[in-house]
């Protein structure tokens, strides 16, 4: 099948006039979030890896828990968002290559210590998490990412015991545009690319 290219509105919900919110509020629904999923998850990744981990806090219980690890330039506004993603990475994704990349043994590429998985699992899961971002801004939500929390609280309470490591985290709702500030400005194509 052969795509075209978006029109300009789908581009506009996408990219050029999508902002990053730090006011967003509104209801999400668990399927609002399962869609999102469904888009994400096939988004591109080294041996189709697939080692993102993402965890919905959503409930009351749920976001005291997530509080003291938020930095307090992000406490008010993550508290008050419908819904908090934390976009984490499984340091063991190998162990579902058997079933997400069957035709040959990737599982054994993988094999060994955990922390040599760092980089493959660190770098596709930051990918999924961008193809997230994208997902939900192309089912009508829009996004607050960011970094400023403490990862390794994040990592005791909501993933203690296992091979997964948090990244970074995602404000989901309806966004305020009336509260963003004018978007800041981009590097040219001269300053940032190069054709070879």
């Amino acid at each position: 099948m052969n795509f075209n290219a978006l029109d300009a509105s789908s581009l506009e919900q996408l990219f050029t006039t999508a902002r990053t919110h730090n006011k967003l509020d509104g209801e999400i629904s668990d399927e609002q979030l399962k869609a999102i999923y469904a888009l994400t998850k096939f988004g591109p990744t080294a041996a189709n890896s697939c080692p993102a981990r993402f965890v919905f806090v959503k409930s009351a219980e749920a976001k005291k828990l997530l509080e003291p690890a938020l930095d307090a330039g992000n406490h008010d506004k993550t508290m008050a968002a419908p819904v908090t993603v934390i976009v984490g990475y499984d340091m063991d994704f190998h162990e579902k290559l058997p079933e997400l990349f069957p035709h040959t043994d990737a599982k054994a590429w993988f094999e060994g210590e955990r922390e040599n998985r760092f980089v493959p699992a660190f770098r596709n899961g930051t990918l999924q998490g961008a193809y997230f971002i994208m997902a939900a801004r192309a089912l009508g939500l829009d996004c607050g990412p960011m970094s400023g929390f403490n990862n390794a609280m994040v990592d005791e309470v909501f993933f203690k015991g296992t091979a997964i490591r948090s990244n970074f985290l995602i404000n989901l709702g309806k966004g305020d545009h009336a509260a963003i500030f004018p978007r800041s400005p981009r590097l040219a194509f001269e300053d940032a690319c190069r054709i070879a």
